[in-house]
């Protein structure tokens, strides 16, 4: 039911190119050609060619620098189809026969670094995978129903993926979510801690801001906490902005990378039109109209499935571009850049989006804000109390 039946500066000058993942952020025709393709899905990746900026979190597959810029970009002529090498990775979603559970799973069992998926809820994932174990990828995939079988699901996992918990509906906002997708959130932390606490953990489960920070204490209490393992997935909050920006001013979407800082609800999101590639000048009005439409996209979608459920596609698209990013920096790839709303210290809150440099260990870096306008320094002062609201909530839940 719902989303799920349980319920350095990122100034572009500052950094080298980061890579472009292998599926998510191209053309959806090239990947779904080459999916379908039975003699090549499981042994290649198409790559679509697109220049790409310094902080996007984009794979560069025979780049070259740009002079003056400190960017890499790819070129039309380098345009190719790579051999994939080793699946390496096992990956568990939770929650992944609801609304985003599922199209997400079919995305990550599409991505080549994974050789096997795990697919749990209370209910309905074996006939999910099931389904899923007919796509001719390289991936094995499993089903887990039930409580008693989430810890078979998670051992050995080095990602895991948390989209369950209910959706919104007109009307609601993300904190209306907390009472029941907090506690769904802790159980399943409780049980991370247990069975795989090294693995890296991507939250969805909305509200972000507060379960975020829940996750966070739970694997405190259970002494197994990482910051550098801990995300909140506001990777939506950059593939809409770069979606707005692209059709605001007639750019190839590939080409286009907006950081957001902050955090993933309203007014907490902030994207740095300023920081946007590539640079192209709005008018005041432009502004004011690209950012309210980003903080509220996903009430317009709320609101345009008139009751029938929230972002789930685009969630899903945005949290297999998240996935990967991780998984990337599992294998050693240099340069991998993702915003996400992680533990930091760029700000006076303790948890915060931003860019983040993803590596073997998880987040290793953690990159500060950078130069901003003065709108957009307004709208990070309104921010902050918000979204500190939203973090005292969640601790506070966790140690109740």
């Amino acid at each position: 039911t719902g989303e799920g039946a349980i319920g350095r500066s990122p100034n572009r000058r500052s950094l080298t190119a980061a890579p472009s993942p292998v599926l998510y952020t191209h053309a959806p025709r090239d990947v779904f050609l080459m999916a379908a393709t039975a003699s090549c899905a499981m042994n290649v990746y198409a790559t679509a060619a697109a220049a790409k900026p310094a902080f996007g979190a984009r794979r560069a597959m025979g780049s070259v620098p740009v002079k003056g810029a400190g960017r890499k970009v790819v070129t039309a002529s380098c345009r190719r189809v790579a051999a994939v090498t080793t699946s390496q990775y096992k990956v568990a979603v939770l929650g992944a026969a609801g609304g985003i559970g599922q199209p997400l799973s079919l995305l990550l069992k599409m991505n080549p670094l994974i050789a096997e998926l795990n697919l749990y809820d209370i209910a309905n994932t074996p006939g999910v995978a099931a389904d899923l174990s007919h796509t001719n990828t390289g991936s094995s995939v499993k089903g887990f129903a039930g409580a008693e079988e989430l810890a078979a699901a998670l051992q050995g996992c080095d990602l895991v993926i948390i989209p369950a918990g209910i959706p919104r509906k007109p009307g609601m906002s993300r904190d209306d979510l907390f009472a029941i997708n907090a506690g769904i959130v802790m159980g399943l932390c409780e049980a991370i801690a247990i069975n795989c606490p090294n693995a890296l953990v991507n939250i969805i489960s909305n509200p972000v801001n507060s379960t975020v920070p829940i996750a966070a204490e739970v694997f405190k209490k259970a002494g197994t906490y990482d910051p550098k393992k801990l995300f909140g997935v506001s990777t939506l909050d950059v593939v809409r902005s770069n979606t707005f920006v692209a059709q605001a001013k007639g750019l190839d979407v590939n080409d286009v990378d907006v950081p957001v800082v902050g955090g993933h609800a309203g007014i907490t999101i902030l994207p740095l039109l300023s920081q946007a590639y590539p640079a192209v000048e709005f008018t005041a009005e432009e502004v004011e109209a690209l950012t309210i439409r980003i903080q509220n996209a996903g009430t317009e979608v709320v609101e345009a499935k008139a009751g029938a459920g929230s972002a789930t596609l685009s969630m899903a698209y945005a949290a297999a571009r998240m996935a990967e990013a991780c998984l990337r920096g599992l294998s050693g790839e240099p340069d991998v850049y993702e915003c996400s709303y992680v533990p930091s210290s760029v700000s006076e809150l303790p948890f915060f989006a931003t860019k983040v440099k993803l590596g073997p260990s998880g987040a290793e870096e953690v990159l500060p804000v950078g130069d901003i306008t003065e709108y957009e320094k307004e709208w990070l002062t309104k921010l902050i109390p918000e979204l500190k609201s939203s973090i005292d909530k969640g601790i506070a839940f966790a140690n109740k």
